[in-house]
């Protein structure tokens, strides 16, 4: 298959090299375009728009930041939109309103290019190494015509239903990711205030029943003071945004939540948004200043 591939950030450019691993014809667009170069040296194509990226492509990647530069890649002058035929099917692979993916789906429906929402989970780590989790909402043929693509790039392949699915199950995933993350972050400090050695509670804990990704993953970070982004507080907090807005929609009361994205939005305030989301533990440590 040759697909097109827009938007090389943490994420989006280990997903595109192991497409090109697995052996796949991917043409790469981003919008600073050095980040494309190394792509390019593994065997990948460069263009310079989203347009031009998407002529004669099977399919189709997006994974930008937000909502709407979703819809300025799909639907702009140069955007995938005017390049597409008939038959492409547009990946978008952006964590993003559940709401704006069902009006892009239908607006792409009009010129039969059919489009499947694809958010993942899993981190830089999961990204790179093609272990992603990827939840995938749209038309049940087109997910099936699309599985190849991302079996290259991630392990967990869950079809999750109509059109939106994938974002409304991401949503969900991001606001139990979010209390585990808040949980993780109160624990280190709770046991560092009371004195105990992190490594050991690490351990400790990481075996039991309170263990999570979190935990395991971003635990470590934490008591070392690593805050290097493998997704940032400003990407999170957009995430519980979003979340928040789905919480709206559904007239649903779920105060963790709540919680989480009033924290983040903070951490953001504080000037923290550029940090790994790990970094939220300086959110205590500013204030302590």
């Amino acid at each position: 298959m040759k697909v097109g591939f827009i938007g090389l950030g943490i994420m989006g450019a280990p997903m595109a090299a192991n497409l090109v691993k697995a052996g796949f014809e991917v043409g790469v667009y981003n919008r600073t375009p050095d980040k494309c170069e190394s792509l390019v040296a593994a065997g990948a194509q460069a263009f310079d728009s989203p347009r031009a990226a998407a002529v004669g492509r099977d399919a189709v990647f997006t994974i930008v930041s937000d909502t709407p530069d979703v819809e300025a890649v799909l639907f702009n002058n140069n955007g995938v939109a005017a390049g597409a035929s008939a038959g492409t099917v547009v990946i978008d692979m952006s964590t993003i309103s559940p709401t704006q993916t069902v009006a892009f789906a239908k607006r792409l429906a009009q010129q039969s290019i059919a489009m499947l929402d694809a958010p993942v989970s899993g981190g830089e780590s999961g990204a790179r190494e093609g272990r992603l989790s990827i939840m995938v909402g749209g038309e049940r043929a087109a997910f099936d015509r699309c599985l190849p693509l991302f079996h290259a790039m991630g392990k967990t392949i869950i079809y999750t239903g109509k059109s939106g699915n994938g974002q409304r199950t991401k949503l969900v995933n991001q606001i139990v990711g979010s209390l585990n993350l808040l949980a993780t972050v109160e624990g280190l400090r709770v046991a560092s205030a009371a004195g105990l050695d992190l490594a050991t509670t690490l351990d400790a804990i990481g075996g039991g029943a309170a263990g999570s990704w979190m935990w395991s993953n971003l635990g470590p970070k934490i008591a070392a003071g690593d805050d290097r982004p493998g997704f940032s507080i400003h990407l999170h907090a957009k995430d519980l945004r979003l979340a928040s807005e789905f919480l709206d929609d559904l007239n649903l009361e779920a105060p963790g939540t709540r919680l989480t994205s009033s924290l983040f939005r903070q951490a953001e305030d504080t000037g923290l948004g550029a940090l790994g989301n790990q970094g939220l533990a300086r959110l205590w440590r500013e204030q302590q200043v």
